[in-house]
């Protein structure tokens, strides 16, 4: 499974950055690379079992603790 996850993300990779080296785009690069690099780790630590925290509570955290904002 590690196998296919990292030659999809090296496909993707492998049609989208020669076109952003082509036209010159360096921050596109820049902005499309850090979060391919933190959508695999993600990926990557999803195969191989790592509990993730929940996105949900923190927002809830956010939402109600900070912005005082209850409903």
């Amino acid at each position: 499974m590690i196998l296919l996850l990292i030659a999809v993300f090296a496909g993707i990779a492998l049609i989208e950055v020669p076109g952003l080296i082509r036209n010159g785009h360096w921050r596109e690069l820049a902005a499309f690379s850090f979060f391919y690099l933190l959508a695999f780790a993600v990926s990557l630590l999803q195969t191989i079992g790592v509990e993730m925290p929940r996105v949900v509570r923190g927002i809830q955290y956010v939402m109600e603790d900070i912005l005082n904002l209850h409903y």
